[in-house]
């Protein structure tokens, strides 16, 4: 009876959770990018309002969450355990950039209930591709 381990000893399912870590910050660093280039004077006023208040560390600390999240996805596909550090600060950074929803007065008065669901799947998701990194290190999977 096999147990679908690959040649490397990870199960098959490693595979393709790492993949999947990968496409998700190819997806946030695609967002980053499209927020870097948008012209504030084209959105809405309550949009460009919310624009307006997100401080400049928020991004900064975006753009350090996705770029280390997908180095850190990248070296998971390829069995790095550079991965797990990278992944953890990745995570860390989103919930720093996040933490401005609730630190920013005018952001969060800008900010309704609803609009806290998305920030907590992705803070919920990253969380998990570092774990993933983490059991993958602790199972010897990584090297």
């Amino acid at each position: 009876m096999t147990d679908n381990r690959t040649l490397s000893g990870a199960p098959g399912w490693f595979n393709l959770a790492a993949i999947g870590a990968v496409l998700w910050e190819i997806l946030g660093c695609g967002l980053f990018g499209l927020q870097a280039m948008t012209d504030p004077a084209s959105l809405t006023r309550d949009q460009q309002a919310i624009w307006a208040a997100t401080p400049e560390w928020m991004n900064i600390a975006w753009g350090f969450a996705v770029v280390t999240g997908l180095a850190g996805a990248v070296l998971l596909v390829m069995r790095n355990r550079r991965s797990e550090p990278l992944l953890l600060l990745s995570f860390l950074a989103v919930v720093v950039q996040f933490s401005g929803l609730v630190l920013v007065p005018d952001l969060r008065n800008l900010t309704g209930s609803d609009d806290l669901l998305m920030p907590s799947v992705v803070a919920v998701i990253c969380y998990g591709v570092w774990h993933l990194a983490r059991h993958a290190r602790r199972e010897g999977w990584l090297h």
